[in-house]
């Protein structure tokens, strides 16, 4: 049975929670083999064989979260603070961009400076100079306007980290999230 779920996965993209355990639960060396094989074979339709760069920009390391697992979380005493101005940020998008790269992802923590009346002026600038780039954010939650206007303003994509499922424990990473409107 789990060499079909594997099958079905495959033709799918999708199987039901109780397929997915049964699937877990049958592991044997051989599927994981034909679970790679299936998957570079996806690969290869997709991208072919092509790699693509991105160029990472850590824009902060300030952070109101005090995520456990998390190097910047607000209690490290020991992490070294910064956050970039807009000029060097601006900077490391030119650098980059004559290294080839065409995909800026902005990363920071959730540092509250960062707000939409920061970022979309930068965003603007950054489509301005470099049209054809994509543009990454991953900056922690905010709110589903701040997104779209991020969007409006030219980010591409936004990166969020998924952390848990559990609605409690999300709450006790993140006990000032909770005026965000959360759906789980």
């Amino acid at each position: 049975m789990p060499n079909e779920l594997l099958t079905k996965l495959r033709d799918t993209q999708s199987l039901t929670e109780a397929e997915y355990a049964t699937l877990i639960q049958g592991y044997t060396p051989e599927l994981a083999e034909k679970a790679a094989t299936y998957a570079v074979a996806v690969r290869k339709e997709i991208y072919e064989n092509e790699v693509y760069l991105r160029g990472l920009i850590e824009i902060s390391n300030i952070c109101k979260n005090d995520c456990l697992y998390c190097g910047i979380r607000k209690s490290n005493q020991n992490c070294e603070r910064y956050r970039l101005t807009e000029e060097e940020i601006l900077s490391c998008c030119e650098e980059g961009y004559n290294l080839g790269f065409r995909t800026f992802v902005l990363q920071g923590g959730e540092d509250g400076y960062f707000t939409d009346r920061v970022m979309i002026p930068l965003l603007y600038t950054i489509k301005e100079r470099y049209p054809d780039c994509a543009i990454t954010l991953s900056l922690g939650e905010r709110s589903y306007k701040s997104y779209e206007s991020l969007f409006d303003a030219g980010a591409d994509r936004y990166l969020l980290r998924h952390e848990t499922a559990d609605r409690d424990h999300y709450q006790s990473l993140h006990p000032s999230s909770l005026s965000y409107d959360i759906r789980m």
